[in-house]
């Protein structure tokens, strides 16, 4: 009998237990988004009206929440039966200003998502620890600052929290999160745990833990524990940290092997850093990318059999690919970029069948292509997808099987030494869309096959020796592409004065091509151009008119070392510009503001500098320009005198022109100059002493002026950092200061065609210490 009651009892326990487990996950996930006969209740409705009237919703992202119904309001979920709000999301909404704790009220929220909004709360709300239903917080890219309330440790209901990219954010200990046990997601990315030394032993504690990503969280020490038991983990993320020892047995540095237990297998290991795995059953992504690690790839990465994405690239990782890497079946992601790895790309790697995605750039790789492209039988061409093999020392040419790569989408073949042409085959990768094989020794025409890749959108072939003539035919089919970069090659481009593009581009750089003598008329279509490179492309014209327009829209224009000639009024263009070594002329144009580089150099350009510099009319930001060069023109009339609202300026040549008077005192203003050229003009007078604060400068050429007075004063306080100084061919007198001893960085001095004299410093050398300067010696 009491055997019968007793199966009784445990059969009723485990119907009751199987009901409150359905009753729970039916109040989880059945609520109303949206529905209309669903009653909000009055005291969550006011809540939710409190916190709206907190922010800023410059969008007005929240125009829904009027009226009584708050479970029909944008973001809101109610459950079916209670009329509860149990789901609030408002990502990515681009709220700002305050997050009022009116929110607490919702005391039945199971989902709460913020994340992706710019909040200007100074400090981490604590209220969310008063939430104690949630399953689901997600407060990533809040812009919180401060600490981390303890009363999360509250949450005991929580399964995922993601506060990654609160960069203002910090953590001195993390025990709070040991009593999180039913947590399976964690991402704590980007906040600054250096202080958080129990960071290991915590998650150690949370024995659902499937995934944990603690990237760039400034991870370099941590409390030794005698055992680790991540039995759910699958997903581990510790890429761009700053561990203690650089080798991959950095945690044997700290303390002895431990055991890591994954679903009932054992695996030695010092703490984190794996000395021997065996059967790994449960890691399947592994990201430890950006942390210095150095020596040889360790033989326990080819005993997780189940690992299917691995990320070790940003190290110091060196030797060669071992054989035994492809044991690792089942890896889908294989990222060792930015390494040391040397020796030929292995024939194995062509074995890995699952392999989608292969990135082995930025190494000092060598050997050909055949092994890993060229075998049609090859595993990897049933499922490869990205390819990036750029940085390395390759060789030979482009396998002819390259188009049985029929899932191709990237191919990144740059920075090598590849030669011979390109092959008519890369027309058949028909799901292509991205193609690099820049900086190479490529010859040959482009084969006209290029043209038949619709979906590609990005085609980089420059830096190469390609030769021959492009048609419109070659552009046939290229609908999607975006981004053009075909510079310095020998090139022509031979299209019909209507030929209307199929494409629209963003980015397009033609340096080096033939595309004159006119100025080519189908760039007119393109509307949408961010980026466009026709330097050194035979054009002799007149810009058009249409041209300005166009021009407005474009960050970046080179159309330096043409033929162009003519007025220009003004360049209302992009940040970057180069018109250098044409033959434009008149006086200078107003430019647009916010430019950072503008190079008008080499022209004919004629008049004063205070127009674009000082004058009301000159529209020029000094606040965000950086590089300035007027050189080689025929500008006249005296140095402007209002450098004091350029303090951002680095590069300023005014070389080569016409220019009088004297160099003004508010150049001393460029507290972030670093080359200054105002070489072959007409200046005179002294070096100012404001020079001084320019505490940055390298390079300095003042020769062929009038300049005169001592070299003391400046040179006595001027940078450190000086490494050319050029005062050739001016009336400087005096002696040379002992001061210029304090240079140790100085390679190039030119004080010829002066009038100095007296002794010369020691530092030029103990044979002339102490002598007096021949009158030759600077001639």
């Amino acid at each position: 009998m009491a055997t019968v009651i007793h199966k009784k009892t445990t059969f009723v326990v485990l119907l009751l237990h199987c009901y409150l487990s359905l009753a729970t996950l039916t109040y989880m996930f059945a609520y109303a988004g949206g529905n209309p006969n669903m009653l909000c209740r009055k005291g969550e409705r006011d809540a939710l009206l409190t916190f709206k009237q907190g922010i800023d919703d410059p969008f007005n992202s929240l125009s829904s929440w009027i009226g009584q119904e708050c479970c029909t309001w944008k973001g809101i979920g109610c459950h079916n039966i209670t009329g509860h709000v149990v789901h609030l999301n408002l990502r990515n909404l681009m709220l700002d200003g305050l997050i009022i704790d009116s929110l607490r009220e919702l005391k039945h929220l199971h989902y709460l998502d913020l994340s992706l909004n710019g909040f200007s709360n100074d400090h981490f709300p604590s209220f969310f620890g008063y939430l104690q239903n949630l399953r689901y917080l997600n407060l990533s890219y809040t812009d919180f600052k401060g600490k981390i309330p303890h009363q999360l440790a509250n949450l005991s209901n929580l399964h995922s929290l993601d506060i990654q990219g609160n960069y203002n954010m910090q953590v001195d200990n993390l025990e709070w999160l040991s009593h999180l046990s039913l947590l399976e997601f964690l991402d704590m990315s980007s906040v600054n745990l250096s202080k958080a030394s129990n960071w290991l032993q915590v998650m150690n504690m949370l024995p659902s833990l499937s995934e944990l990503h603690l990237s760039s969280c400034e991870l370099d020490k941590y409390d030794p524990i005698p055992y680790v038991n991540f039995s759910s983990l699958t997903v581990l993320d510790l890429s761009y940290n700053y561990f203690v020892n650089s080798t991959f047995d950095w945690i044997n540095s700290l303390t002895s092997f431990v055991t890591l237990d994954l679903k009932s297998t054992e695996i030695k290991v010092p703490l984190l850093g794996v000395a021997t795995f065996r059967n790994l059953s449960s890691l399947k992504n592994l990201h430890l990318s950006g942390n210095n690690l150095s020596g040889t790839i360790p033989k326990w990465l080819y005993n997780m059999t189940t690992l299917e994405r691995l990320d070790l690239s940003y190290n110091n990782i060196q030797g060669v690919l071992p054989k035994a890497i492809g044991c690792v079946s089942q890896l889908m992601l294989l990222d060792l970029s930015h390494n040391d790895l040397e020796g030929k790309i292995p024939r194995f790697l062509g074995n890995l069948c699952n392999l989608q995605h292969l990135d082995l750039s930025e190494n000092k790789l060598g050997g050909g292509l055949y092994d890993l492209l060229g075998n049609s039988s090859s595993c990897t061409t049933k499922n490869l997808e990205f390819l990036d093999l750029s940085g390395n020392r390759l060789l030979g040419t482009l396998p002819d099987h390259l188009g049985k790569h029929k899932n191709l989408c990237v191919l990144s073949l740059g920075k090598n030494m590849l030669s011979g042409p390109i092959p008519v085959s890369l027309g058949k990768l028909s799901s292509l869309r991205k193609l690099l094989v820049n900086d190479n020794q490529l010859n040959g025409t482009i084969p006209v096959s290029l043209g038949y890749l619709s979906n590609l959108e990005v085609l980089d072939i420059s830096s190469n020796f390609l030769e021959g003539f492009v048609s419109e035919e070659h552009f046939s089919n290229l609908t999607k592409l975006r981004n053009l970069h075909a510079s310095w090659n020998s090139l022509t481009l031979q299209v019909s004065t209507k030929w209307v593009p199929p494409f629209q581009l963003q980015t397009l750089r033609l340096a080096s091509w033939a595309l004159g003598p006119k100025f080519p008329t189908w760039l007119q279509s393109q509307e949408d151009l961010r980026a466009l490179d026709f330097s050194d492309a035979s054009i002799s014209d007149v810009i058009p008119s249409w041209f300005w327009s166009l021009c407005s829209q474009i960050d970046l224009l080179d159309l330096s070392q043409n033929q162009l000639r003519g007025n220009i009024s003004s360049l209302y263009c992009g940040d970057y510009i180069y018109l250098g070594s044409n033959n434009f002329s008149g006086p200078l144009p107003n430019v647009s503001s916010g430019i950072v580089c503008l190079d008008l150099s080499n022209n004919s350009f004629h008049g004063s500098l205070s127009p674009l510099i000082c004058e009301q009319n000159s529209i020029l930001d000094g606040f965000s320009l950086e590089g300035l060069d007027l050189s080689k023109n025929l500008l006249s009339g005296e140095l402007p005198d209002c450098w004091m609202d350029y303090s951002e300026l680095i590069v300023l040549n005014l070389g080569s022109n016409k220019l009088t008077g004297n160099i003004p005192s508010s150049i001393g203003s460029l507290s972030r100059l670093q080359v200054v050229l105002l070489d072959k003009n007409n200046l005179s007078g002294g070096l100012p002493l404001s020079l001084q604060n320019c505490k940055e400068l390298g390079f300095v050429d003042f020769s062929e002026n009038h300049l005169s007075g001592s070299l003391s004063n400046w040179l006595g306080n001027s940078s450190v950092d000086l490494i050319a100084l050029m005062l050739r061919s001016n009336r400087f007198n005096g002696s040379i200061p002992q001061e210029i001893c304090h240079f140790n960085s100085l390679q190039i001095m030119d004080l010829a065609s002066n009038k100095l004299s007296g002794p010369i410093p020691r530092c030029f050398g103990p044979e002339c210490h102490g002598e007096t300067i021949p009158s030759w010696i600077f001639d």
